[in-house]
């Protein structure tokens, strides 16, 4: 192990597994035209299905932040990624609707468990200036999950002949997943027995925000955190963001097939694309935050400088993209918006640890995604109801969606810096 690098091995081994995450995620709507001819299921018994995972998703961000603040890093993404690993392989038992919507369900809950979880394991893991960078790393493996999730899925689809075994391999991936992550994650860096005393040091006492010269240590409750402005802040951006990204991963492969007649091979071709932009904002947005903070930015100012813009990328490229005339251009737009989706909500995602310590992060962190979920959940009962003649409408809806988000973080964080409680 090499000395004072310990925690990127920990990061690491997050980001490999939301890149799982999304593989086992995903597969279902690469498989739906297989899926949907096969059992003659419907456009609607989709967006029924999908909703049914966004909503356990929601409800899996709360309950999940709590475990993780209560069992810890270590143990809490052992049983997100089992309880996941295994709903995926259930699939492959689904004969209709219900059944899929069951173990979609119960997929969404466990799968919820990876963002609470990564975003405290960063912030115990990583000083200030590099937890943007650190969420940046893991959100890459987001990106890079949807790059290759169709591509992988499509290969062994080919290679296995069903979408039954392809469901059972892939979620045989997370189980194998466990191995490293058990060897390498014994516990906190204050007592990591693998850990450097440099780093150690340079971790613990990175923790304090030098523009006010503290540690967030205040670690209210759930009453305490949702009375504060800067909370709801986090929630409501989350809650105008999230979306975004759902729109591309939940209907992007249905926009190839219903808009350009694309079949399994060509989605698995196309539908990575996007992703690739997302994962090169996720590494933009982490870097250029610690850059500006190493030049002398305060933190709440490169927050907010690098989350507006990151709006404003999203901004323009959703409206370039209702005017999208062929299939490549459509991609190489989304892959733009993707970009400025991941530039902001990397830094969106360690506002809980400037605001609070380690013992309320998971918390806030599962509160904002459970209400960026419902919102998620929104859009997917809209979506099919704006994209009867094309998907204008639902990029328009994401424009306005990137402004919103933006203003929910100028207007409710108004210095973003450790808080104390009331009474001080």
């Amino acid at each position: 192990m090499k000395a004072g690098k310990l925690r990127y091995w920990i990061v690491g081994l997050v980001a490999i597994a939301t890149i799982i995450n999304y593989i086992d995620r995903g597969a279902l709507a690469v498989f739906w035209p297989e899926i949907s001819q096969e059992l003659g299921l419907t456009k609607a018994d989709y967006a029924i299905i999908i909703n049914i995972f966004t909503f356990a998703y929601a409800f899996g961000q709360t309950i999940f932040g709590k475990i993780f603040d209560w069992i810890g890093v270590r143990l809490g993404f052992v049983l997100s990624i089992v309880v996941w690993s295994a709903a995926t392989i259930l699939h492959a038992l689904a004969t209709q609707m219900a059944s899929f919507a069951i173990f979609r369900g119960l997929l969404g809950v466990a799968e919820a468990g990876n963002w609470p979880g990564a975003t405290k394991a960063n912030a115990e893991w990583f000083p200030i200036n590099e937890r943007a960078l650190a969420q940046g790393i893991f959100n890459s493996g987001a990106a890079i999950g949807g790059i290759v999730s169709a591509p992988v899925v499509g290969l062994l689809f080919v290679f296995l002949g069903s979408w039954q075994a392809t469901f059972i391999a892939i979620g045989a991936l997370g189980f194998l997943w466990l191995i490293p992550w058990l060897i390498v994650y014994k516990s906190g860096p204050d007592k990591h027995p693998w850990i450097s005393e440099e780093e150690r040091q340079f971790i613990l006492t990175g923790q304090r925000n030098k523009d006010v010269d503290e540690v967030a240590d205040y670690a209210p409750g759930s009453g305490e955190i949702l009375s504060r402005k800067e909370s709801w802040g986090v929630i409501m951006a989350s809650f105008f963001l999230d979306p975004i990204w759902w729109l591309f991963v939940g209907w992007l492969p249905l926009y190839l097939f219903e808009t350009y007649g694309f079949g399994v091979e060509e989605i698995a071709t196309y539908a990575g694309i996007p992703y690739v932009g997302a994962m090169f904002g996720a590494w933009f947005g982490g870097l250029l935050a610690q850059n500006r903070i190493k030049a002398g930015w305060t933190v709440n100012r490169t927050r907010k400088s690098v989350i507006a813009l990151g709006g404003v990328i999203m901004l323009v490229s959703l409206l370039a993209t209702t005017q999208a005339a062929t299939p490549l251009l459509a991609v190489l737009l989304m892959a733009a918006i993707l970009f400025g989706f991941q530039t902001a909500v990397g830094n969106i995602q360690t506002l809980p640890s400037d605001f609070y310590s380690g013992k309320s992060v998971g918390t806030l962190s599962g509160y904002a995604g459970t209400a960026a979920k419902l919102a998620v959940v929104g859009l997917n009962f809209l979506i099919p109801v704006i994209t009867v003649n094309s998907y204008a409408p639902a990029f328009i809806v994401g424009a306005g969606l990137a402004i919103l988000t933006v203003l929910s973080v100028l207007v409710l964080c108004p210095e973003i810096k450790p808080l104390k409680p009331k009474a001080a």
